[in-house]
């Protein structure tokens, strides 16, 4: 492997890939290094026939969306999301999603699952249904949280789909690889700041997985209603980007630039300033959100007035995330037990594979995180800063721009250029996944990702474009082709038994704790927040 090259004129910005790498490839302990988990989760719209948002309530038959832990909601009562547990391969992830679609598309009633990140045929913010989750109060504040994020930002731009990448290292890598390097913290810390420092390289490459798996470069002008936009007419109905990868990560997505009235950002430099941050985010009102108002005429519009409502307001394409205990503060889990995996956001709906998401994507994704891991991580200054918020947004954008440059350090580069020496660092990460798993999947997954930089019409953002343009469709008549195709390829598929009993008896099961934990309430809504909010 050859990934080392001058940079600043003096850095090799790369060896200490390389270097690591090496060590791991000696240690003998090809376990550690591939027995890494992954999961995922994947936001879908359910729809009409006619592609409007269902007004249907979530379906019973699949259970309570409040304790169900494979099929829920997200932001709408028709936003489903599907949660995979952590796996060792990818296959096994992928399997369960499949089968967790499956089973949902045989308890939907002529709805279909939209197959693309962007939704369509919206007829504003009130014709969204915010998602319910019963009458406890842990139920309640999931729904005025919703409430809240709607007065705050629209409703419009929360029925946005993603799919979510959560991913832990083997326990058995963080000893082998804290003695690499020579660390006597306590193993915590170790793992607290080695996550950190993947968070923040997660950051400074994040440009990429726009590019890479961008798959939405043109809106239904619904989603805009009459609001003024800088977007290309495609075609009567649709607003596009010509060299937009990811539109669903830019300017009119549910992304940081929404921070901007509120004054936060957070700081990913240590476990500590994170939490610090978005404690104080959480804890300090905001004059801007006090004029909505909490309780208003009885009803309750918002959780509380501050910069944010709960830690999970703040929109990042990554996240450092800790397995909650019951009613627990995120921030607290993080602050008691450190980070147990990291939540990358920042991936579209595949509207070329049926599931959302492919094997090669998630590939991909597992030797990225470990390249993240491996590369060296400074702190994040304010310069830094400002250009990772700008290289995301020129990606999201601009990425197929052949004129677009990132800035790294002060100086301008080549997006394909910085993504091509990317690639190249990993080919020892590839070829270090691939030993200990015995194939070539992850260098064939990072072959395929270097085509799309080699030719960005490869790229899913291109080919949608191209695809409207042959067939003469607007994004709409695109989206809604895709679903139905993804459609038949559900129902052309046979859910095994054991995997619909699981589904069955998890939703039979989920309705009997909603039941219970309604039951155990013991005080009103309003001292159940009081309490909620004291933690410490």
């Amino acid at each position: 492997m050859n990934g080392a090259r001058a940079y600043d004129g003096t850095v090799l910005l790369y060896q200490s890939v390389e270097k690591r790498v090496t060590q791991l490839a000696d240690c003998g302990e090809p376990a550690a290094v591939t027995g890494a988990l992954a999961g995922l989760e994947k936001e879908c719209l359910r729809v009409s026939p006619d592609g409007s948002i269902s007004q249907a309530p979530h379906p019973r038959s699949l259970g309570s969306a409040l304790t169900n832990p494979y099929i829920t909601t997200d932001y709408s009562e028709a936003l489903i999301e599907f949660i995979t547990p952590p796996f060792l391969h990818s296959e096994q992830a992928l399997s369960f999603l499949r089968d967790t679609q499956k089973f949902v598309y045989q308890n939907l009633d002529r709805e279909i699952l939209w197959a693309t990140s962007m939704p369509c045929v919206l007829e504003g913010g009130a014709n969204i249904p915010i998602a319910q989750y019963g009458s406890s109060n842990a139920g309640v504040m999931k729904s005025v949280y919703r409430e809240g994020l709607g007065h705050r930002y629209g409703r419009v731009m929360q029925v946005i789909a993603g799919v979510h990448f959560n991913f832990s290292f083997a326990t058995d890598l963080w000893p082998i690889f804290q003695t690499l390097l020579n660390d006597r913290r306590p193993q915590r810390d170790f793992i607290d700041a080695s996550y950190m420092g993947l968070t923040r390289n997660l950051q400074r490459y994040g440009w990429l997985i726009p590019y890479l798996f961008g798959a939405s470069p043109a809106v239904c002008k619904s989603f805009l209603g009459d609001k003024p936009t800088r977007l290309e007419s495609f075609d009567a109905s649709t607003y596009y980007e010509p060299y937009a990868t990811s539109l669903r990560m830019g300017d009119i997505g549910y992304t940081n630039s929404k921070e901007k009235g509120v004054g936060i950002k957070a700081n990913y430099n240590s476990l500590n300033a994170y939490v610090d941050i978005l404690t104080h985010a959480i804890e300090t009102p905001s004059p801007i959100w006090e004029k909505i108002g909490v309780v208003v005429d009885g009803r309750y519009k918002q959780l509380n007035a501050n910069i944010l409502q709960i830690e999970n307001e703040y929109y990042s394409t990554v996240r450092p995330k800790q397995v909650l205990r019951d009613m627990e503060k995120p921030t607290l889990a993080l602050k008691n037990r450190g980070i147990q995996y990291i939540e990358l956001r920042s991936l579209d709906v595949n509207a070329y594979d049926p599931l959302g998401v492919s094997e090669e994507q998630m590939k991909f994704l597992r030797a990225f995180m470990l390249f993240c891991l491996l590369q060296q991580s400074p702190p994040i200054n304010v310069q830094e800063q400002r250009e990772i918020d700008q290289n995301i947004g020129g990606a999201a954008h601009r990425g197929r721009d052949p004129q677009l440059y990132l800035l790294r350090q002060g100086r301008e580069i080549g997006l394909r250029d910085w993504a091509s020496e990317v690639c190249e660092a990993m080919q020892g990460v590839c070829e270090l996944l691939d030993a200990g798993s015995n194939g070539s999947a992850y260098s064939r997954a990072l072959q395929q990702q270097q085509a799309k930089i080699d030719d960005p019409q490869l790229t899913p953002s291109a080919r949608m474009l191209a695809e409207m343009r042959e067939q003469g469709e607007g994004f709409f008549h695109f989206a809604q082709r895709m679903s139905h195709q993804h459609r038949d390829f559900f129902s052309g598929i046979e859910l095994p038994p054991e995997r619909e009993k699981l589904f069955r008896d998890e939703a039979a099961d989920s309705l009997q704790r909603q039941i219970a934990i309604e039951q155990a309430d013991r005080v009103d809504f309003e001292h159940f927040l009081a309490d909620y909010f004291a933690q410490h």
